[in-house]
């Protein structure tokens, strides 16, 4: 490989340290530093750093926020019906083989003191089984149901692709076709001090960062998986993350209000618990669908309330959408679209002295919900809270392993009710997607029978 380009790159970005810690470093050592420059997005990042010199909003002050049209949960006859004909239309589409399920799952477990990927970490209430291994029996059972083929793309990162890619080998794809799950990277971006100084991490590698979930969207094209997708007709997305038991993978109904609507992406929102609740919201900024983070409202705007008494932007983001794929396409047919953003944290890099410290870092990220105002026409649904989120994000506390486990029994508990089962106070539920994907095919699995569940019960 030629340094020439990237020394002259680095050269003109005034990078002088890094050329000077080239220069010193024996030949197989700037050969391997070399390599390591190549998929990083360099001038990327270096001519960011001119765009981004301070810090911003990722909405300007100037622009209008209002809420924005959300279908909601139906309850009127016409709802119900119109709801009815979007389940039928998105399990046509399944049959059709024309969707495909895309998985963000590039972060490490390290918050949940778990020393692995995150979608290896158990969270099934009595199984304890993975979050990659729920999603994959929910696609499995899919396919059963459909008699189809739902492609499963797992987006990893450079810390955690080999792990995960070993974790579903040696569990035999929990029962999906091998050659319908993929694994792709997605991209690293060098990380940045303050005043826009590439960072070294070791002797033969710069410190990089993975360039956000908005990042899937570029590397599932780059990867080829976009096109891969094109040539088994596949049309359609579902994306969601890794850290959500409750998402309802590849729903029906979602499918088909998105294909109903025209629409090149569409969205699911609850409600948010509280005027406190630190959430993007789902709104319109200059007349124009969007995610808003909660940062850039006004404290008093975003705890406001309307007429009725109710949260005025009560439409919390969960990250779960539809995304066509000629949408992918061509978000990145002429250069990616999705704008960055910047973020200060904290990292870990060779200070001045050649010795490891913390420091300062200036990351780059994109966000797929940038998307949404990119699109021809998008679309919103809310759903309800306690069926499909129950992020874990926390060791402990909201939003952490025990609240995602107890929110799936209570969902479990709720669907054997329904099904006329009596459910004793205090045990635990678990059912299998391989037994019932949702509440009315447990009904028809239980029939006539008369159900107790007097201790904790797995159905699977």
């Amino acid at each position: 490989m030629n340094p020439q380009p990237l020394l002259e790159l680095l050269e003109k970005h005034d990078q002088r340290h890094i050329l000077a810690h080239y220069q010193s470093l024996k030949s197989a050592q700037r050969e391997s530093f070399i390599r390591g420059l190549g998929p990083l997005g360099l001038a990327s990042v270096l001519t960011l750093y001119r765009k981004f010199s301070r810090p911003e909003s990722s909405i300007p002050h100037s622009s209008r926020i209002e809420p924005a049209f959300i279908l909601p949960i139906p309850k009127t006859e016409e709802e119900v019906q119109r709801r009815k004909e979007a389940q039928e239309l998105g399990e046509s589409l399944i049959r059709g083989n024309e969707v495909a399920v895309l998985i963000v799952a590039g972060g490490q477990g390290t918050r949940l003191g778990f020393p692995g990927p995150k979608g290896i970490f158990p969270i099934s209430p009595i199984k304890k089984k993975s979050l990659f291994q729920l999603f994959a029996e929910s696609v499995r059972a899919i396919c059963g149901r459909y008699r189809a083929t739902l492609p499963l793309l797992i987006m990893t990162s450079e810390e955690n692709h080999e792990e995960t890619r070993a974790f579903f080998k040696s569990r035999d794809f929990f029962g999906l076709k091998g050659e319908f799950v993929h694994f792709f990277r997605q991209g690293m971006l060098p990380t940045l001090t303050p005043d826009g100084k590439l960072i070294l991490k070791d002797a033969e590698n710069l410190l990089a960062h993975p360039d956000g979930h908005g990042g899937s969207l570029k590397a599932l094209y780059d990867s080829g998986l976009a096109g891969w997708l094109k040539t088994q007709g596949v049309s359609e997305l579902f994306y969601c993350q890794v850290d959500n038991p409750l998402a309802k993978i590849a729903d029906p109904a979602f499918i088909g209000v998105h294909r109903q609507e025209n629409a090149e992406i569409s969205t699911k929102v609850v409600r948010r618990r509280d005027p406190e609740e630190k959430v993007g919201i789902y709104g319109r900024v200059d007349g124009k669908p969007a995610i808003i983070e909660y940062s850039d409202f006004s404290p008093e705007d975003y705890r406001s309330l309307d007429e009725k008494g109710n949260l005025r932007y009560w439409a919390g983001n969960i990250a779960i959408h539809m995304i066509s794929l000629s949408f992918v396409e061509r978000m990145n047919r002429e250069g990616f679209a999705l704008p960055y953003h910047r973020a200060l944290k904290e990292v870990e890099g060779l200070g001045a002295g050649g010795r490891s410290e913390k420091m300062t870092g200036l990351k780059f990220e994109t966000f797929v919900f940038d998307a949404i105002p990119l699109a021809k026409k998008s679309i919103c649904m809310e759903v309800p809270r306690e069926e499909e989120f129950a992020p874990v994000k926390n060791q402990a506390g909201p939003d952490s392993p025990d609240t995602a486990r107890q929110a799936m029994t209570n969902l479990f508990t709720r669907w054997l009710i329904g099904a006329g089962a009596k459910v004793f106070p205090g045990v635990q539920v678990e059912i299998s997607p391989l037994f019932a994907l949702d509440k009315n095919e447990l009904k028809e699995k239980l029939g006539e029978k008369e159900v107790e569940v007097r201790e904790d019960t797995y159905f699977g």
